[in-house]
C-alpha cells in the first residue's frame, strides 16, 4: 500500500511551519518534506520526536527574489556549494533523509554549458551527501509553473544521472509535472524506476488534491505504481481546496486516519 507524507509548504498552512507538523501528525501522517525551512534546526527535530514524525526530502535554499536554486546555473558554482552545505548540515542535523537539489533558473542561451554546470555540481555534492548517507533528488519542474527552470524532462533528468554516475542520486518523479510535461505517466514510470527516489502527488491541472476530480486518474495510478513495486514514500504536495483537514478524504483508503 502507498505510503503518504505532508509537503509542510502546500499542507496546512493556516498554521506557522512547526505547527504544521503537530497538524500533519494529528491527521495520521508519519513523514513530512518541504522546502529549506526558515526555522532553526534544533526547534525542527525537536517538533519531529514530539510527533514521532520522519522528515524525508528537504529542498536546497531557493536563493533570492525570482530565484529557484543554483545548481545548474554558469557562474553561481559558488552560490550552489555555499546552499548545498547549509541543507546538508540541516539535513544530517534533523535526522531527514534527502536533499532535492534544485537546478534554478537558466537563459536558453546557456542551457548547454547548464548542463555541465549541473552534472559538475551534482557529482561534489553527491560525494559529500554520501558520507552523511543523504540522497539527492532532482526533479523535473514544468515551464508553465516555472518559467525558465533548467529541468523539465523526466528523460533529460535520466541523462543526468547516468553523466553523473553516482548511487546516491535519484529522479523525484512529481505525477503533476510529469503529466503537464508528456503525460504517459505509468509507461514512464515503470521505464525509469530503477532511479526514482521519491514520487510526489497532486491532481491536474489545478494543483488540488489527488482525487478524481482532474486529469489523472489517482486511484489507479497510485494502484499501478503499488503493483510495479515501489516501496517509498509519496509526498502530498497539493493546494487542498479548503481547509487541509477537508482535503484528505482520498488518503482514507491508505490508511491516513486522524490519531485517537
Amino acid at each position: 500500500m502507498p505510503r503518504f507524507s505532508v509537503h509542510l509548504d502546500y499542507l496546512f498552512t493556516d498554521r506557522l511551519l512547526l505547527q504544521r507538523i503537530d497538524a500533519a501528525a494529528a491527521c495520521g501522517f508519519t513523514a513530512v518534506e518541504g522546502r529549506f525551512p526558515d526555522v532553526p534546526a534544533a526547534d525542527f527535530k525537536q517538533a519531529l520526536a514530539r510527533n514521532n514524525v520522519r522528515a524525508l526530502g528537504i529542498n536546497s535554499p531557493t536563493g533570492g527574489e525570482g530565484e529557484f536554486g543554483f545548481a545548474a546555473v554558469p557562474g553561481r558554482e559558488a552560490d550552489w556549494d555555499k546552499s548545498f552545505a547549509q541543507a546538508l548540515d540541516f539535513v544530517t542535523t534533523v535526522g531527514a533523509s534527502a536533499i532535492h537539489c534544485l537546478a534554478g533558473k537558466v537563459d536558453a542561451d546557456k542551457r548547454a554549458q547548464a548542463d555541465k554546470v549541473f552534472v559538475d555540481n551534482l557529482k561534489r555534492a553527491a560525494d559529500l551527501a554520501v558520507a552523511k548517507n543523504v540522497k539527492l533528488y532532482i526533479e523535473p519542474i514544468n515551464p508553465r509553473d516555472m518559467p525558465g527552470y533548467f529541468l523539465s524532462q523526466v528523460e533529460h533528468a535520466a541523462d543526468i544521472i547516468a553523466k553523473v554516475g553516482r548511487p546516491n542520486l535519484w529522479l523525484q518523479y512529481d505525477l503533476y509535472h510529469v503529466q503537464i510535461v508528456g503525460g504517459d505517466l505509468i509507461r514512464r514510470f515503470e521505464k525509469h524506476q530503477k532511479i526514482i527516489g521519491h514520487v510526489q502527488c497532486s491532481q491536474v491541472p489545478l494543483r488540488n488534491e489527488p482525487d478524481e476530480h482532474g486529469e489523472i486518474n489517482y486511484p489507479f495510478v497510485f494502484g499501478e505504481i503499488d503493483r510495479l513495486g515501489y516501496k517509498e514514500w509519496i509526498g502530498c504536495e497539493y493546494r487542498p481546496t479548503g481547509r487541509t483537514e477537508d482535503s484528505l478524504g482520498w488518503a482514507r483508503a491508505y490508511g491516513v486516519v486522524p490519531r485517537s
